[in-house]
């Protein structure tokens, strides 16, 4: 029996750049998880929103000599405009300088603090602004930050709020140990219990507010602010209500998280430590994905080699985009992409695969005149059968998925390639029409399936083929997918 209640959600973006092709392809890998819950009968929350608080944030606005909020409300509206863009399902979109948001926050911390996980002491740490972390000497390489080379390490030393995290390592490799579906991939919870079996640390949770004071004031000492990390991770249930909303908390927590590969630790150990000192439940799954490298290096400002979602809709329009990202790779692998390989994925897969395939079966159609024979209306749902299809989309292997519909051979249904070798080996539109018309119903039969399976990935593209071929009369079809220029 499939649970009635389904809860997804992204990480929060730093709003101090745009949106680029990263963070994309990890809110339409997790809209298409969530569109496909909802095929399958569940109540879905899919959660995204923005990260506003922390030092870059701060110094950002100083640097265009703007309000800290005013900076935050100027780019939270770029990762909002997501939607539109991408034809994005969310549900919520929380902003961590939202007051109830704020509020939980507070709450979360007080609960931390009364199980004796947050004290003060003085410190002195090497801290990396680009990550918001502190960083010990074995993460370093070449005395700097793998993930900012350009970016000189910070030594601070100053008195903090810090959480225990130490107290968590037991259970931390408890949770790895006796949750076996925990994170996909799994090589990356071999990583993070690697990490963990090393010993924790205790780590800052506050900042001097007259050093910067763009964060959540700390509940009961006002001379202090929320560390940006400690604020952020809270949005995971501040958006479900809690604590006021315990009906609607309970019915969406734990849920599964989307995340990139430097938010790892994060994620999966200091949350999840988090969530044990406040007496809350882990997270049921966490999904992480690997880095996206622009022709072998990392994407850059000043290498020009950005690549976004606006210029992937601009050239491939929305589904074309959303086919591209999906089809990158599987969670946990580390992706190199270029226009080049992108052109050429769209024209093989796109172009000439499944718009060709549309727009030849809609021609045969109406040459032929084939009409549909009146049958009972199916009532089985596509995205439910136990096929490879579905088993790849329960576990969230949704590149794979994409593949068994438009480029699979030997699968127990068609794909686009096997049905443009069956309506070859077929040649329909040299029959007379009496003798085309059970090739065509069949051949239309397996689109139609195929269209169905594509909602959650391709949504506008999937509606118009089921559409299109319904139809009494099938009239000749404009190309889905126009070719490049």
């Amino acid at each position: 029996m499939i649970e009635p209640y389904f809860y997804i959600t992204t990480t929060l973006p730093y709003v101090n750049a745009s949106p680029h092709i990263g963070f994309a392809l990890e809110i339409v890998a997790a809209d298409v998880i969530a569109r496909h819950q909802r095929a399958l009968g569940r109540e879905v929350v899919f959660n995204t929103g923005t990260d506003e608080h922390g030092q870059k944030i701060y110094e950002k606005a100083l640097e265009e000599n703007k309000e800290p909020q005013a900076y935050a409300d100027e780019y939270a509206a770029h990762f909002e405009n997501l939607k539109k863009l991408l034809n994005l399902s969310y549900t919520h979109f929380i902003r961590t300088t939202d007051p109830k948001h704020k509020k939980a926050a507070q709450e979360f911390w007080r609960r931390c603090e009364a199980n004796g996980d947050i004290y003060k002491r003085m410190y002195k740490v090497m801290y990396c602004v680009g990550c918001e972390l502190e960083k010990q000497a074995s993460e370093l390489e070449n005395g700097k930050c793998p993930l900012h080379p350009n970016k000189v390490l910070e030594t601070r030393e100053e008195e903090n709020y810090f959480f225990r995290f130490s107290k968590y390592q037991d259970e931390l490799q408890n949770l790895y140990e006796n949750t076996e579906a925990f994170m996909v991939p799994r090589g990356k919870l071999a990583e993070i219990t690697s990490f963990v079996e090393q010993g924790l640390e205790d780590f800052s949770i506050s900042r001097l507010k007259e050093k910067m004071p763009w964060g959540i004031p700390v509940p009961g000492d006002d001379q202090h602010v929320m560390y940006v990390w400690f604020d952020a991770l809270v949005n995971y249930v501040s958006t479900l209500g809690w604590p006021e909303d315990q009906a609607n908390y309970q019915k969406y927590w734990p849920g599964v998280q989307v995340a990139g590969k430097d938010n790892l630790r994060q994620q999966s150990a200091m949350w999840q430590a988090m969530l044990m000192s406040a007496g809350l439940p882990t997270s049921a799954k966490i999904l992480i994905n690997g880095f996206i490298n622009v022709g072998g290096q990392k994407m850059s400002k000043s290498l020009g080699n950005v690549i976004t979602p606006t210029e992937m809709v601009e050239r491939y329009g929305v589904d074309g985009a959303r086919y591209l990202l999906i089809n990158l790779g599987p969670f946990g692998e580390d992706m190199d992409v270029t226009w080049e390989k992108l052109d050429t994925v769209y024209t093989a897969d796109l172009a000439n695969g499944l718009g060709n395939l549309c727009s030849r079966l809609a021609a045969i159609s109406q040459k032929t005149n084939y009409a549909h024979r009146p049958t009972a209306p199916s009532t089985e749902n596509p995205l439910a059968s136990p096929d490879e299809y579905q088993k790849l989309m329960a576990s969230y292997n949704l590149g794979e998925a994409l593949q068994t519909l438009i480029t699979q051979t030997g699968g127990k249904t068609k794909s686009v390639a096997e049905l443009d070798k069956y309506l070859a080996e077929a040649q329909p539109w040299k029959l007379e029409a009496t003798a085309a018309q059970p090739i065509l119903e069949q051949a239309i039969s397996d689109l139609l399936l195929i269209a169905g399976k594509l909602q959650p990935l391709m949504p506008d593209t999937a509606e118009q083929i089921i559409t299109h071929f319904q139809a009494e009369e099938i009239e000749p079809l404009k190309p889905l997918f126009p070719r490049l220029d």
